[in-house]
């Protein structure tokens, strides 16, 4: 493959990529904010299901 070909590729992959990125932005609602996993386990303990204690 030449160096031409290969650059080509590589700018068509990006742009795929972005395209598809900015398209799943657009299309979908808003993001539902969850905490970030190092705070797992920080806060209210969970009241029900399998990592109550019950």
């Amino acid at each position: 493959m030449s160096k031409q070909a290969f650059l080509t590729c590589t700018l068509l992959f990006w742009l795929v990529a972005v395209g598809l990125v900015i398209l799943d932005t657009v299309a979908t609602a808003t993001v539902r904010v969850e905490p970030p996993p190092f705070a797992f386990g920080s806060g209210q303990a969970a009241s029900g299901g399998h990592c109550s204690g019950r």
